[in-house]
This record gives C-alpha cells, structure tokens and sequence, in this order.
C-alpha cells in the first residue's frame, strides 16, 4: 500500500514552523503496519447497548491491594456515563470533554462534588469508539478503576460475553468541515481530515518516536471491532527510570504511592533494549507501543465526542493525552464539526 503524504491543514493550535518540521518527518517515517481487520465488522445501522450485564473485576490501578469491579450496564440513553455508588446524592457523569477534569498523568472525569470522579478512565472508554458501543452505564463503588495484565482485553471479552444490542435509534455520524491541525511547541500534532464521499469509516495513521528501545513506530488501520481487539491487548509503556521512579521517589507522592504497576501490566523500554517482553510483533518488530497510543489513547479522547461518531481520518504524531483533550474541546469551541 503506497504510503500517504499530508500537508498541514488549518492550524488552531500550534505554531507553523515546528509543526511543518514534525510533517515533514512523518511523512519521511515508514509505515510498519497496515491493518484492515473486517470493515463490516460494525453495526452501523443503529445505535448499540450491551444485551446484558456484565461485570470485570481486578486489582486497583491506584491501590493495587484493593479489588475494584466495573458493572456494565445496559442503557437505553444516549452516551456513556459513570455512576459511582459510593458518592450518596451525587449524580452520574457523562463521557464527555464538558466532564474531564484533568489529563496531567491520565485522563480523570468529574462532576459535581470533587470526590464524584473516575481516573485513568482512558482504557475503559476506547471501547465506546472501538467496538461501537454508543450507550452504556458503568457502576463502581470507587474512582479508582482495575488495573489487568493483558491491558483493556478483559473489558472487550466481557463485553463481547454481553453481546451488543442495537437500540434501534439511527447513529449520528460527524465530521470535521476541512483539514485541522492541532500541535505543540515541540512538533506533536494531531490532523483530522474530513470523511470522503460521505465514507462512515475512521481512519487512525499513528506515529511514535521514543528515545527508548521502543523507537519509531507506525500503524495505519480503520477502527472497527477486529482492530481495535488487537489493540487493546497493548499495554502502556515507561522507560525503565520512570519505573524506578514509581517504586522508589513516587512513594513519597499520593497518585504514584500506590500504583500497581509490575512487570506483567507494563511494558519497560530500558535506553537499547526491553526490560521485559514487548507484544504485538509485526514482521519481528514489537508495534506494542503504536497500537497502545492509537487504541486505548487516541481513541479515549475521541470518545469524549459526546455528540456522535466521528468520521474520516486522524494523523497522530508523537502526541498524548493533553493534546489528545484539548484537541476534542477545540473541535468544540471552533465549532468545527458537522454532521454526515
């Protein structure tokens, strides 16, 4: 497949110069991996709910000695949203950019009282854009959620036990109104481009570049359940510093004290080599980190799109979380979103 090459769009966040010279090396990065998976695979048709409850237990990312369990529910609303029934007389909050609190570390929700929060909520709701599931509620007794060895795969099987069930309300399908461009200082952008000939299909061309063992990496796929049940078994990666930090100067600190983090559910990337095994090998190279940016992070934020699903394509260069958000709040206040 001949390699893509894309120019800027309309800049709202960022500056020309560094951002021409992170296009510039993008379009120079080879793809290492294009990934179909079953483009009908969807049910684009309706809107979709789970068919039945369902529950995932695990340990708490944050206090690891704790089990903290989602319960999936049913809902015939639209959207998703959290009901913490630990907090009496708060409400629940949507999966919205309205609701995101912070992205400093992770990206935490909130509404209401300052305790009626969930954190790192970014693994959990990829699955909303990722397996197209429109309506769902999550009840928990804690804003900390389970932290698995095999990343977001245990929330896509229980949601595949479930089954998905269409509503039966015809899906709201958007698009931005022309090329955007959203960058930082130091040259990492996202670039959304509007769908082609009123294609439903999102496209994700993901970039990373680590000054690790994990190196340049990118994947090229259009979201859809079998993609995005690839992904979803990537687990999020640090360098091997960040992990000594985390076991030792982090305990001094409240959101890294407890984080349980081991071997298992993290991959580390020492200077040259892995600390333990990379996953998600294509053609003898690990895309593990790729596919973890693009799937559970890239797709999180697009989640918080509360007004429909989006279409067309977005480009990822080396960016994260905070951008990822205050891209989606700047589709918002340019109103640069329209309907299909």
């Amino acid at each position: 497949m001949q390699q893509t090459k894309y120019e800027l769009g309309q800049i709202i966040l960022g500056d020309k110069a560094p951002l021409e010279g992170a296009m510039a090396r993008l379009n120079d990065q080879a793809v290492d991996q294009h990934f179909e998976g079953n483009k009908a695979n969807y049910a684009w048709d309706s809107t979709t709910t789970i068919a039945k409850p369902t529950s995932v237990a695990g340990p708490g990312t944050f206090f690891g000695k704790a089990t903290r369990t989602l319960n999936f529910e049913p809902s015939e609303e639209p959207g998703w949203r959290f009901d913490r029934s630990d907090q009496e007389g708060q409400m629940p909050f949507g999966v919205s950019v309205r609701n995101v609190w912070t992205t400093a570390r992770n990206i935490v929700l909130r509404a209401g009282s300052p305790h009626n929060y969930m954190r790192m909520v970014e693994h959990i709701i990829a699955l909303k854009v990722g397996m197209g599931l429109d309506n769902l509620t999550i009840r928990m007794d804690s804003g900390d959620p389970p932290l698995f060895d095999r990343s977001s795969m245990d929330l896509v099987e229980a949601v595949e036990e479930a089954g998905l069930r269409e509503t039966g309300t015809p899906p709201t399908y958007l698009t931005v109104k022309e090329p955007v461009m959203f960058g930082t200082a130091g040259g990492s952008f996202l670039l959304f481009l509007p769908a082609e000939n009123g294609s439903k299909e999102l496209l994700i061309d993901c970039a990373v570049d680590f000054k690790t063992a994990i190196g340049k990496q990118r994947i090229v796929f259009p979201v859809n359940r079998d993609t995005f049940r690839h992904g979803a078994l990537a687990r999020t990666n640090c360098s091997m510093w960040q992990m000594l930090f985390v076991r030792t100067l982090g305990l001094l600190f409240a959101d890294t004290r407890n984080i349980g983090y081991n071997f298992r559910n993290i991959v580390i990337a020492g200077p040259r080599h892995y600390v333990n095994k990379p996953e998600l090998h294509h053609e003898g190279k690990s895309l593990e980190a790729a596919w973890h940016r693009s799937c559970l992070d890239l797709l999180a934020a697009i989640a918080l799109i509360d007004k429909g699903r989006l279409a067309g394509t977005i480009v990822s260069y080396k960016a994260g979380h905070s951008l990822d958000v205050d891209a989606v709040r700047g589709l918002y206040h340019g109103d640069l979103l329209r309907e299909l």
